[in-house]
């Protein structure tokens, strides 16, 4: 991709909490880094995943409790909480990395309704109510992250916006170099054709289960961070809902392309923002959106992009 691209979306991100909501950017940048991890999986090793929202809950559960209980600072809770999820990850990667199709999505959804049902019972993690007043902390123990500047009459948390940005930029920096990796090109070879990949001498299984792992921890990373932004983590960061949700965004985007996960979760985050007058029926209207996209644009919006552009976004 165009460096002078990078460097423009750059400079937007710093510019957004100015002219933008900041708590809104940030949640864009949560879900945004949650569709590109996923991406990872579905678009590069083509494997479809009905169970990342385990990942990105049970992370935002253990950020929320250790921050809270535990007093960890920020920093320190989201890296415990990307841990957290990586071994999950590590724990569903073994369980499930063998199936492949509709029964490798069908044991990770099974996989994440445990851990939906252990977040519903367990006593510490707030039950119905989820785990609330989350504190943001301080960073390092020296930057206030709850703290709000006055700019020309409107409040802006600028201090958890560029933490939160930060995280972004390093999570989809990591995702960018690994998909552009000799790894990733194995990660592709593996998603074209299996069996010459094998035939070629490279250890699928521990390839793709390297990749979940990977997929899962910075999934983590993003359930984390949004525990903080919103001071909450619900039972609806582990439905299946969430799931499905991710899922949508990474195809509206389209699959196995960099910058679409990103698109595709600032189109559906903003969806449901601007349509929540309506209730329930935004899903319905989601739901039509989602139908004709396919319909006509079958590689997403970037995917679609792409082609015509005749060049890798």
């Amino acid at each position: 991709m165009n460096r002078t691209l990078w460097v423009v979306l750059f400079f937007l991100g710093l510019a957004a909490p100015f002219v933008a909501y900041p708590v809104f950017v940030m949640q864009l940048l949560c879900f945004a880094l949650f569709a590109s991890a996923f991406n990872l999986m579905i678009g590069y090793t083509g494997l479809l995943s009905f169970g990342h929202a385990a990942f990105f809950g049970g992370a935002a559960y253990v950020t929320g409790y250790l921050v809270k209980n535990a007093g960890l600072t920020p920093e320190v809770g989201v890296l415990v909480g990307t841990l957290a999820a990586g071994l999950m990850g590590l724990i569903f990667g073994i369980l499930t990395i063998r199936r492949q199709g509709i029964y490798f999505a069908m044991i990770t959804l099974a996989l994440a309704q445990v851990v939906f049902f252990i977040a519903l019972k367990s006593p510490f993690t707030g039950g119905e109510d989820g785990l609330q007043d989350v504190p943001r902390g301080m960073l390092f123990g020296l930057i206030n992250l709850g703290h709000t500047y006055h700019i020309a009459g409107r409040p802006l948390e600028l201090n958890l916006y560029y933490f939160v940005f930060g995280i972004f930029c390093a999570g989809f920096w990591l995702l960018y170099r690994t998909i552009n990796s000799p790894f990733g090109q194995v990660l592709k070879a593996i998603r074209e054709n299996e069996p010459r990949a094998i035939s070629l001498g490279y250890k699928v299984e521990r390839v793709k289960l390297l990749a979940f792992v990977l997929s899962a921890a910075l999934t983590g990373t993003a359930g984390a961070t949004k525990s903080l932004v919103f001071q909450l983590a619900s039972l609806t960061d582990v439905s299946w809902h969430m799931s499905g949700d991710v899922i949508l965004m990474t195809l509206l985007g389209g699959m196995g392309t960099v910058l679409g996960p990103v698109a595709g979760a600032f189109t559906v985050i903003t969806l449901h923002s601007k349509l929540s007058s309506i209730g329930s029926w935004v899903t319905v209207v989601i739901g039509v959106i989602f139908v004709v996209c396919v319909l006509t644009f079958r590689r997403g919006f970037i995917g679609e992009l792409a082609r015509l552009l005749k060049r890798s976004l």
